[in-house]
């Protein structure tokens, strides 16, 4: 039986600096120590660079995976970002579920705030730049090991080393690896009836609807 709960390993947040030519990016984020106040905007002291592509309601806190990290440090063996939490600017490095087992619309306590999982997380660019690497970004895609983006549902506080529970699973049938390979990893022609329940789906992020709507087929 799949277990209900995650276990946090660290909580991160970090602020904008140069990152490269004269883009900004807070994906450097850093562990923090205590109580930890979640927001509506996500946990307290965190910001953004890019608000079009980041931060907002349906992204205001990253999740990644901790259980990928062994799988990353056979893919680039010695990188030293992959020592700590926090190499994929994630908000809440986290262990126990993973994309395949997450799924749209769960809903866990975090602290005495509760989350919602919204959708996952595109990857961009800035991934490789942060790695040295050409093809992080399209091995995520290859792989959905994308991490998760949620909405905060209920303000409250949290710290390290306690447990995310499961609270409910309105949608178990949209694990986030299937919403991924459909939406982003270019399994859309296969399942057509999967998209138009997605364009209508109002627990799924906007942006991910709009995108299920363009790759609808028609007619």
């Amino acid at each position: 039986m799949t277990a209900d709960f995650m276990t946090i390993d660290a909580l991160l947040v970090g602020t904008p600096v140069p990152f490269r030519g004269e883009a900004y990016s807070a994906i450097a984020k850093q562990p923090v120590t205590g109580p930890v106040r979640i927001g509506w905007g996500g946990l307290e002291g965190d910001a953004v660079a890019d608000r079009v592509h980041h931060g907002g309601w349906d992204k205001a806190i990253h999740l990644y995976a901790q259980d990928h990290y062994n799988w990353w440090r056979g893919r680039l063996p010695g990188h030293q970002l992959l020592d700590a939490p926090g190499a994929f600017g994630e908000n809440i490095a986290a262990r126990g579920l993973t994309e395949s087992q997450l799924c749209l619309g769960d809903r866990f306590t975090l602290g005495s705030a509760v989350v919602e999982i919204s959708h996952g997380r595109q990857p961009c660019w800035k991934l490789d730049h942060r790695f040295g690497a050409r093809d992080v970004m399209a091995t995520i895609v290859k792989t959905g090991r994308c991490g998760i983006y949620c909405r905060v549902i209920q303000e409250g506080e949290v710290e390290a080393g306690t447990r995310m529970t499961l609270l409910e699973r309105p949608f178990p049938q949209w694990p986030i690896d299937r919403l991924f390979r459909l939406l982003i990893g270019g399994g859309h022609k296969a399942d057509p009836a999967g998209l138009r329940a997605l364009a209508d789906m109002p627990v799924l992020a906007e942006t991910w609807r709009d995108r299920a709507r363009k790759l609808a087929p028609t007619g």
